[in-house]
């Protein structure tokens, strides 16, 4: 199952200092993060996001976003 099958975004809640690993091939099973799924479907290496503050990201959820791994509203165009 593709992390795109949602249909919607993701909502990652992420502490200050605090580091998180954004699948970019689409293919974990713990989506939005990064399982190791990319060794088997390369060349997409996780993302490493270190959050600076406490932070909301908006994790691409329907594989329409412009702007992967995060969404861009794209999900709600016909």
């Amino acid at each position: 199952m593709s992390m795109y099958q949602q249909g919607k975004p993701y909502q990652v809640d992420i502490k200050a200092g605090d580091t998180v690993y954004i699948c970019q091939c689409g293919q974990t099973n713990t989506p939005p993060y990064c399982d190791g799924s990319h060794e088997q479907h390369p060349p997409a290496e996780p993302l490493a996001h270190k959050a600076e503050q406490d932070s909301v990201l908006y994790v691409c959820g329907c594989g329409k976003s412009n702007n992967k791994p995060f969404c861009d509203g794209s999900h709600e165009e016909p």
